[in-house]
């Protein structure tokens, strides 16, 4: 081997990444401490960019295409060199391949919950995970950012570090989109794409990346949240409460005596009825009842027995043939008087006829 022959040997003629590992983002050019001939060419396919890096600072960046490697293509790097009036020997540069296609189906999700301020809920937790699409925009700022000096930067390597960070950027987009927690967990497709705008600007300048698409594939809120949705679902399938519970009632004087809620129902607003007729009979021909001797048996027991009747929730509900919350909900609309001690609605007789008769 000659002299010639051996310099040519430690020349780089042609630069070029042909990569088909579909999972690469960013490959370093393997140059074997070899120089780069004056000349050479550098071929750059589509979805790819070539970066410059010269003593660590950004040289020149190619896109596309055919490069002939001559002081005219690499005005960033001549600067950076020094070479005021061009070169002719060798030099030596680092490049970067970055991959710009899009990457799809990179998974996401909260390892803690995002606390949400919700206007039907108050402070509400929510768990949430889903997909995003992802390309790389600015390969210098991807490079100095994300991928480093690393010299095959994975797609599961760029998992294990973004992750975390766009999960943080979605949980602030989220916390202060006011998103309510009903339409989030029902309106994924919708949600995805109005957080883009939100997630996108602090990505594309932290990062040097676009997200594509954000898509939301589950959002869960803790049990307690669950079921009070459930409840506001039925709730608006029944419709107008005070019509549904008359509904019942009639369905229960239908079958009288018959099993379930309805059939207890119309008994007991049967038996309410004529209590009702005796008390106003006794009142109004009967003799006033003999007073109780002062300290006998009769006293003790008169004294052990209130003077008003009052139903606690659970006791209307059982009446009404309905649940606690339906009675709830009519005491809090105002349909049905009742008075709140402590920390429980009570309802007396003569409300709960009145409601009845309503």
């Amino acid at each position: 081997m000659g002299i010639f022959d051996f310099i040519k040997g430690q020349l780089l003629e042609v630069i070029e990444w042909t990569d088909d590992s579909r999972d690469t983002i960013s490959w370093r050019f393997p140059d074997d401490d070899k120089a780069i001939k004056n000349g050479a060419q550098l071929i750059v396919r589509e979805s790819q960019v070539a970066q410059f890096v010269y003593l660590g600072e950004f040289g020149d960046t190619f896109g596309p295409g055919k490069h002939s490697l001559v002081t005219e293509n690499i005005p960033v790097l001549t600067k950076l060199k020094s070479w005021k009036y061009g070169f002719e020997s060798p030099f030596k540069v680092d490049i970067y391949f970055v991959n710009t296609r899009l990457f799809t189906g990179n998974k996401w999700g909260t390892s803690n919950p995002i606390m949400l301020r919700d206007k039907d809920f108050g402070i509400v937790r929510a768990r949430s995970f889903g997909t995003y699409d992802f390309k790389v925009v600015d390969p210098k700022l991807f490079l100095k950012e994300v991928a480093g000096s690393d010299h095959n930067f994975r797609l599961d390597e760029f998992a294990d570090t973004m992750r975390s960070r766009i999960v943080s950027i979605f949980s602030d987009a989220l916390a202060s989109s006011g998103v309510p927690v009903l339409d989030v967990a029902t309106r994924y497709s919708e949600l995805g794409e109005a957080l883009l705008p939100l997630i996108n600007p602090a990505v594309t300048a932290k990062y040097g990346l676009e997200i594509t698409s954000f898509i939301v594939e589950n959002v869960s809120v803790p049990p307690e949240v669950e079921e009070a949705i459930d409840k506001r679902s039925s709730m608006a399938a029944i419709g107008n409460l005070n019509d549904f519970v008359k509904y019942q009632m009639a369905k229960g004087f239908e079958t009288p005596g018959g099993a379930g809620a309805a059939g207890m129902a119309s008994e007991l607003a049967v038996g309410f009825g004529i209590a009702q007729q005796m008390m106003q009979q006794g009142l109004a021909g009967g003799a006033p009842p003999t007073p109780p001797v002062q300290g006998g048996p009769a006293a003790s027991s008169a004294a052990a027995v209130p003077t008003i009747d009052l139903l606690g929730v659970a006791d209307v509900a059982k009446a009404l043939g309905v649940s606690d919350a339906d009675v709830l909900a009519v005491i809090e609309a105002g349909e049905l008087k009742a008075k709140k001690i402590g920390s429980t609605y009570r309802v007396t007789r003569a409300a709960l006829d009145s409601y009845l008769a309503s």
